[in-house]
């Protein structure tokens, strides 16, 4: 009776509270065994009272999960995806070599064939969304889409509404400018000048750390992601400080952009798949991500991606 009570309150739960209450009917039984064992065979604890502490201590549980921890919870996320015969991937289309949105509507980028790839691994069709990355997250809250993919970066924020797969990429922002200005915009402080002028997609890491880092610099927020760099290329904006991947793969689509020479990036940071809290689910997914690591599939698909147009 106590496992049952357990286990219909565990797919109410957060990965780490469900693991943690699910726990508890290990206690249970060693109470079982131990409840009696005190002097003269008297117990150290009545086992009505002890099972009297563990179902109030579910239930407090249960109580205090707070309604906007994310999508779904244990179990719900992994069925809803199964029961629709639909996995559907929020992603901005905007962000090579990850996810682009060519005019004709069609998706390319290493993490949209990776969705291709998840999606038939969990034996259903793909269903892409679009969204953009200032509502990224309460687009995913609300239910939008199951899973969100296409170079999204791990953060608190994000972390705090979903969770994370494994880490796919490791990174860090550096700077993109005119050849010109590749030896000129090689720190924080060279950037963070009166005069020195600073473009930034909008609604993104990108446009936080710009706000934070560079408050002396003229700094204007381009309102189209896939056209940002054109602003350099133009002559309107001096240098972009974005993640190093794009700025790699920007210099290699515009031979008038080139990296600046920094000595190491000026962050780190860290790209994953952004997931329910579903334990079914995202133990499913870093397994199958842990066979296309192993078997050199992922890597492949980014690196033919950074060399695509």
């Amino acid at each position: 009776p106590l496992q049952t009570l357990l286990f219909r309150h565990v797919r109410g739960l957060p990965h780490g509270w469900a693991v943690a209450v699910t726990g508890c009917t290990g206690v249970l039984s060693i109470a079982r065994a131990r409840a009696y064992g005190g002097p003269h065979g008297k117990p150290y604890l009545a086992l009505g009272t002890l099972m009297k502490h563990l179902i109030a201590a579910v239930l407090a549980l249960s109580a205090s999960v707070p309604a906007s921890v994310g999508p779904a919870w244990a179990g719900e996320a992994l069925d809803g995806i199964r029961a629709r015969g639909v996995l559907r991937v929020g992603t901005t289309g905007d962000y090579k070599p990850f996810t682009f949105r060519g005019a004709d509507g069609g998706y390319s980028g290493a993490d949209i064939v990776m969705a291709g790839r998840l999606a038939d691994r969990l034996g259903v069709k793909l269903e892409l969304v679009p969204t953009v990355w200032a509502s990224l997250l309460p687009d995913f809250v609300a239910g939008k889409f199951d899973a969100a993919m296409g170079g999204v970066s791990v953060t608190p924020a994000r972390a705090a509404r979903g969770t994370f797969s494994t880490v796919t990429f490791v990174d860090g922002k550096r700077p993109v400018a005119r050849c010109a200005d590749q030896d000129r915009f090689v720190s924080v402080a060279a950037i963070d000048q009166p005069g020195v002028r600073v473009v930034v997609n909008p609604g993104a890491s990108n446009e936080e750390f710009a706000r934070a880092s560079f408050p002396h610099a003229a700094l204007r927020v381009h309102g189209d992601n896939a056209t940002v760099f054109d602003e350099i290329v133009a002559g309107r904006a001096d240098v972009m400080v974005t993640d190093g991947i794009e700025v790699d793969h920007q210099s290699h689509l515009h031979p008038e952009l080139c990296p600046a020479r920094v000595a190491a990036p000026f962050t780190r940071l860290e790209k994953a798949y952004l997931l329910p809290r579903d334990a079914e689910l995202v133990a499913l997914v870093d397994g199958w991500l842990a066979e296309e690591r192993a078997s050199g599939a992922f890597d492949r698909t980014l690196a033919a991606a950074q060399q695509g147009p």
